[in-house]
Parts: structure tokens; C-alpha cells; sequence
């Protein structure tokens, strides 16, 4: 007799370097956090937020949305997981885009308002960036909803590579030899741009030479 019961998830061997890997990401998301002072934004005072006290609940939705999209996502590229459950991978899945879209949306605010204190590069910088993540997002979405299966993961790739510049570009500023490359306003543009981009063209010839 044939039975619909589901087997047990059992962790092996092959498991371990996805757990790692979804390990370290949250150990360094946490370091980096630490590092840049988000505690900080729990005293809910002017002192705490500085220019950004206006769009106090834009930036808190912003680096909040943006740690749970950076959590979850890397968890959609478990294959075992994923083919086990997936009807858990589509409530991760949604949980990613719910994510991007607040966070994305609030990085678009930001670029457009608080970002130009800094200079128009870097408003413009921020903007090009958000502008991806969620088209990029978006397409990996519309993909799965009309059954492209490759597709989806292809532009699933890109839109969490687009994801983890956030740390990229973070991590790579705070490397004491960067610093001295000049101020943070020289720096800043060029390592947003890096953070994305050059992982993404990476990606890409990868990409084609499997195909090749």
C-alpha cells in the first residue's frame, strides 16, 4: 500500500557547508551591525538617529527588512530544504520579497532624502542600487509566478547578490587600509558601486561559461 507520509529531514554530511555557510552570514551580519552601532538607534533620541531623526522609522524599517532578507534568502539556495518542503521554501520566499520590498522601498526614500546631505553621487549611487534589488527581485518573483523555474533562480541569484552588498560594501569600508584611501564621501560611492556590481558580473560569467 502506498503511503503519502513524509520522510524525515535528516542531516548529513552534504548539509554541513549550507549550515555554515547560513551560520557565518548571520554571525557576520551580527558583527557588522555591532560594528556600525544599530544598537544605538534603541534610545529612539535625536542624538541616536542625527539627520536621519525625521526618517527614524524608515531607517529602522530599512536595516530590520534588510537583516531578515539577508537571513532568509540564503536559505533558499539549501537544495535539500528546498526539495523537501516547498511549500516552506514559498513561505520563505515570500518572506524574502515582503522584506525587499520594505527595505528596498525605504533605501529608495533615503537615497532620495538624506542621501543628498552627503553628496549628488551618493544619492545617485543609492538609488541606481535600490532601484535593482527590487527590480531584480521582482523578476525573480514574476519568473516563479509564471513557472519559469530557471529563470527564478537565476534572478533569484542576482537579487541576493544585491542583498549582501549591504555587507560587502559595509565590511570592505572598514578594512583599515581602504581607509586611508580617503574620506568616507570619496569612498562611499565606489564601494556601493563594487559591493554589487562586480559580484553580479562575477556571477554572470560563471553563469555563461556553464553554458558555453
Amino acid at each position: 500500500m502506498k503511503t503519502t507520509a513524509r520522510t524525515s529531514f535528516k542531516i548529513q554530511t552534504i548539509d554541513i557547508i549550507p549550515l555554515v555557510l547560513w551560520v557565518s552570514v548571520v554571525i557576520i551580519l551580527r558583527w557588522f551591525l555591532h560594528e556600525v552601532q544599530a544598537d544605538r538607534f534603541l534610545r529612539w533620541t535625536p542624538e541616536a538617529f542625527g539627520k536621519y531623526f525625521s526618517l527614524r522609522w524608515i531607517l529602522v524599517a530599512h536595516v530590520l527588512a534588510g537583516s531578515v532578507a539577508i537571513i532568509s534568502g540564503i536559505i533558499q539556495f539549501w537544495p535539500k530544504l528546498r526539495n523537501y518542503n516547498w511549500k516552506l521554501h514559498r513561505a520563505l520566499g515570500f518572506i524574502y520579497l515582503l522584506s525587499i520590498v520594505l527595505s528596498g522601498t525605504s533605501a529608495l526614500i533615503l537615497a532620495f532624502t538624506t542621501a543628498y546631505e552627503v553628496n549628488w553621487a551618493n544619492a545617485f549611487t543609492l538609488q541606481i542600487w535600490a532601484s535593482v534589488w527590487l527590480g531584480s527581485t521582482f523578476i525573480a518573483y514574476y519568473a516563479i509566478a509564471r513557472k519559469k523555474v530557471n529563470l527564478h533562480k537565476q534572478w533569484m541569484t542576482r537579487s541576493y547578490i544585491v542583498t549582501m552588498a549591504f555587507l560587502i560594501s559595509g565590511i570592505a569600508y572598514r578594512i583599515p587600509y581602504v581607509q586611508q584611501l580617503g574620506s568616507y564621501e570619496e569612498l562611499a560611492t565606489v564601494l556601493f558601486w563594487m559591493g554589487w556590481a562586480v559580484p553580479l558580473f562575477v556571477y554572470e560569467i560563471i553563469r555563461s561559461c556553464k553554458e558555453i
